[in-house]
């Protein structure tokens, strides 16, 4: 079987989650800021550890020094149609560290991630640990940039059956072992 973006076991699992931490109240500072971060992970527990591992680069806040306020997982509103996503992304190569802006379209921002990690790994050679999103959002479809993108985001987009397969019309002349092969083309 040909692995590929339609096939759902070949995407990772990717989930979304809103974390709130703080810093821990002390003498100098009893009411810290709290700090709100969507991070994509494949579970909670991953997204908590890059929550810190973000929160220490960015604030100065330790895991030792802080804690988690809440942590829920974000569901998407409406995953019945197709919409183009936007991440900017920022990833660790083997030369150095790069900024990259990648759309893609999915039904849901989750399954857009899961798509860029796909692709990351595989054109880029990236590792997942060393890709961090910087920023994901919906774009409309007047407002892509990437070619490949624009051509399916088009309404009057069609793809051709190339092949089908001829069925018996009922159960009893349907054969279990048949003499010639199917007949796949259309004729």
């Amino acid at each position: 079987m040909v692995k590929g973006i339609a096939v759902s076991d070949s995407q990772m699992k990717i989930k979304q989650f809103l974390i709130t931490g703080r810093k821990l109240p002390t003498k100098n500072e009893p009411n810290p800021g709290i700090y709100k971060m969507r991070v994509f992970a494949k579970n909670e527990i991953l997204a908590k550890s890059k929550f810190w591992y973000f929160l220490k680069r960015q604030k100065k806040v330790k895991k030792a020094n802080g804690e988690i306020l809440a942590v829920s997982e974000i569901f998407e509103k409406n995953v019945s149609n197709v919409k183009n996503y936007g991440l900017v992304v920022r990833y660790r190569s083997r030369t150095g560290i790069h900024n990259m802006y990648k759309e893609y379209r999915d039904v849901s921002v989750c399954g857009a991630v899961s798509q860029m990690y796909m692709e990351m790994s595989g054109r880029h050679r990236a590792v997942h640990d060393t890709i961090h999103i910087v920023k994901a959002a919906t774009v409309e479809t007047p407002k892509l940039r990437r070619q490949a993108t624009i051509v399916n985001a088009a309404a009057n987009t069609k793809f051709p059956k190339i092949s089908s397969t001829y069925r018996a019309s009922s159960k009893g002349l349907r054969s279990t072992f048949v003499a010639g092969r199917p007949n796949t083309t259309i004729a």
